[in-house]
């Protein structure tokens, strides 16, 4: 595979000084160029994500395809304004000076996406690299197998290999690809394989993009709808059958709403996704694989074993890979269940007596990707905001701050670093560099011999 990768990456450390060149107009053409080939490709995109996943079209749609036009249409719209240098004050040291921030591709970058999203969280940020002029080199993970192979099929029909290209394979891809000097790494996956890039990286001292994952809570207090909180949680929790980095992971209720949610949660999990008695499985996804079928199953019976109530679902069908909603209670603080991302379709709920309670739950763990607030009270809300740290928070809802390009979307400390979409896409791809052009000489106040510029220095003074 090295003998592979290494020439094509040869190749465009030499073509990006071409790519740096290119203006909006062209960038945007390749914007079109790749919409009209995810266009071309809808019907087989759908059936790659029903075969990893099973996904069904319309989620599919909404959470990967459609999300990529959105992208690509922002980007396309905004991205002649983004590339223009923007200008900035100056300062006493250069006062009639012209002070410009310029944006540069950083050049060859590598973009490595995870199987949950494996379309979305490719193209995402390959807008944004193609937006800010590099070039790049994809790795789709193998366990996603049949989209990554549609990636593969689209890139390589689409782009020359010299400006974007794309190799699919197994873990050990990924180490030789690692071991080259990209220009800029974005990493999408696990926090423990997070560490794994951001080591590699710092031997090239490489930049990194880091979107990783973590126990992202919802805190559910007493002046809520707890109805629409129920609902709004299920839905966010078991989508992609709970495989998605944003999902709640476990909530923190006040205590006497416990048996409200309880039942709205069973009753919005029975509307969604049951048909009758059984799951419909046309509407709700499986379980990527084996391995992580046994690891959240484990998680689930442990937590039971440890004292855990199971308060719904809690069946599992590993022929099909499936594994019910289920709903936990009485979870202790410090099960495992409560230490690892589930990344599942298992919700343990933990009841608080005040809200200091939980804000110190959430504090004593790693800071989240999200947090979810539930609460009418715009006191509580701004107690939970200022006293903890997350990526990104939503109020009275959930997920939905991934859909705002507007936005910055990325993680702090362990669940990640750098952000993504819209401008913030293309400044994580670009290299922000400072431009000063002199108009008056004013520096020489400062140049020595220094004997008789004592008295200058009062005068400096005075005026910071």
């Amino acid at each position: 595979m090295e003998q592979q990768i290494k020439p094509v990456f040869d190749l465009q450390q030499k073509h990006k000084f071409d790519l740096r060149k290119t203006d909006a107009k062209t960038r945007i053409g390749k914007l079109k160029l790749l919409k009209q080939a995810l266009e071309n490709l809808e019907e087989a995109i759908f059936a790659a994500l029903e075969k990893d996943l099973r996904k069904n079209p319309f989620e599919t749609a909404v959470t990967e395809l459609y999300f990529t036009y959105a992208e690509i249409d922002h980007a396309i719209k905004k991205l002649k304004g983004w590339m223009k240098p923007k200008p900035v004050g100056g300062t006493l040291s250069n006062p009639f000076s012209s002070n410009k921030i310029y944006y540069e591709p950083k050049g060859v970058c590598l973009i490595i996406a995870p199987w949950n999203y494996p379309l979305q969280l490719m193209m995402s940020p390959l807008v944004s690299a193609i937006a800010a002029g590099n070039c790049a080199i994809l790795k789709p993970s193998e366990l996603s197998e049949a989209t990554a192979g549609l990636i593969r099929k689209l890139i390589a029909e689409t782009f020359e290999p010299k400006e974007i290209a794309c190799f699919e394979g197994d873990a050990g891809v990924s180490t030789e690809l690692l071991k080259l000097p990209f220009d800029h790494i974005f990493f999408t996956g696990s926090t423990a394989i997070g560490k794994i890039v951001m080591e590699a990286a710092a031997k090239n001292l490489t930049s990194v993009t880091l979107e990783l994952g973590g126990k992202s809570p919802a805190i559910v207090d007493g002046t809520c709808h707890i109805k629409k909180a129920a609902e709004k949680i299920a839905w966010g929790k078991l989508v992609n059958a709970g495989q998605t980095c944003i999902a709640p992971d476990y909530v923190l209720i006040e205590e006497n709403r416990l048996n409200d949610f309880v039942e709205y949660y069973k009753a919005a999990v029975q509307k969604l996704f049951f048909e009758g008695a059984e799951i419909n499985k046309n509407d709700y996804a499986k379980i990527i694989n084996e391995k992580q079928f046994k690891r959240i199953n484990k998680l689930k019976e442990d937590a039971i074993n440890d004292g855990a109530v199971l308060t719904f679902g809690g069946g599992a069908d590993e022929q099909s890979l499936t594994i019910v909603p289920t709903l936990l209670t009485s979870v202790k603080e410090n099960s495992a269940i409560m230490q690892e991302e589930i990344f599942g379709p298992v919700l343990p709920v933990i009841t608080y007596k005040n809200l200091k309670e939980a804000i110190d739950l959430v504090n004593g763990k790693n800071k989240p990707l999200a947090l979810y607030i539930f609460s009418n009270s715009k006191q509580n809300q701004r107690k939970i905001i200022n006293e903890t740290s997350a990526g990104g928070t939503c109020i009275n809802d959930v997920l939905v701050h991934i859909s705002n390009p507007n936005l910055p979307f990325g993680g702090v400390n362990s669940s990640g670093m750098g952000s993504c979409h819209g401008i913030f896409g293309f400044k994580t791809f670009s290299h922000e560099r400072a431009v000063v052009q002199s108009k008056l000489g004013m520096t020489k106040m400062i140049y020595p011999p220094y004997g008789k510029k004592i008295g200058l220095l009062k005068w400096l003074k005075k005026l910071m």
